[in-house]
């Protein structure tokens, strides 16, 4: 199938990586069993299959592992996502946005919405956060949503002493040792060095708002995108991976002990 010089992955053909598990007689559920093993990374089967298919790249630590579990040359698993098909959401492009925010108030309710929305995952990225109803809106919904999973990505020490207080609340609302269902369903960390670049966004299995630079002015960050399901979807999955990399941050001794840039 060909658009404006974008080809895409035919339907019925198998990719390398496709093939690579099937030469192994691996299900979706054990190869990514086996891959989180190898990384301690966080990928499912939909996400496997996502890259199977080219919907999704692969990232690059999920790539080395790959290459490790199949005893395959990158360049070989991964030419379907590399040489001319493109991913379902790079093909969508701008219709994953959904609505563009060019207020504060209107970026803190949308913000809002995908915290009180989420019922499976919830990532939050960055170091900036102090708005006391955005920050409310994720407890809520930690405290309400008992199968809820929350990642919370810090990119460096908080910049403000809400967040610091934030983080204390959902340890005290949440155990990250304890296991729901068998599953971690709290998990907080702090990508280093300081030098990484920081990123920010909100992202639930179904919608995701991402701040933008002000249009307004040199400082701060009160525009944004509302963005749609497959792009929260992958968003989701760059959060989970930011975070099974960053150091923990999981006790309130270790929260009370984080400095604050801006106190």
């Amino acid at each position: 199938m060909h658009g404006e010089g974008i080809v895409m992955v035919e339907e019925g053909v198998e990719s390398a990586l496709r093939r690579a598990r099937d030469a192994r007689n691996m299900t979706l559920e054990e190869t990514a069993e086996a891959l989180n093993a190898l990384t301690g990374l966080a990928a499912d089967a939909s996400l496997v299959s996502a890259w199977e298919s080219g919907r999704k790249r692969t990232g690059k630590r999920n790539r080395a592992g790959l290459c490790r579990l199949y005893r395959e040359r990158p360049e070989v698993l991964f030419a379907h996502q590399d040489g001319a098909a493109t991913s379902v959401l790079e093909m969508s492009g701008i219709t994953e946005v959904v609505r563009v925010l060019t207020r504060w108030t209107e970026l803190v309710e949308a913000m809002i919405e995908v915290a009180a929305g989420a019922r499976e995952q919830l990532v939050v990225t960055g170091s900036r956060s102090r708005e006391k109803a955005y920050l409310a809106a994720i407890e809520t919904a930690v405290a309400q949503e008992p199968d809820l999973v929350h990642y919370r990505v810090l990119y460096g020490p908080p910049r403000h002493r809400e967040l610091v207080g934030h983080l204390a609340r959902l340890l005290e609302l949440r155990d990250p040792a304890a296991r729901h269902h068998g599953v971690k369903t709290l998990h907080i960390g702090m990508v280093e060095p300081a030098a990484a670049m920081e990123r920010f966004f909100v992202a639930s299995e179904t919608a995701a708002v991402v701040p933008l630079p002000s249009f307004h002015g040199a400082e701060g960050f009160d525009c944004g995108i509302v963005l749609g399901r497959e792009a929260a979807v992958g968003l989701v999955h760059h959060g989970r991976e930011a975070c099974a990399s960053a150091r923990p941050v999981e006790t309130i001794e270790a929260v009370r002990a984080l400095p604050v840039r801006n106190a």
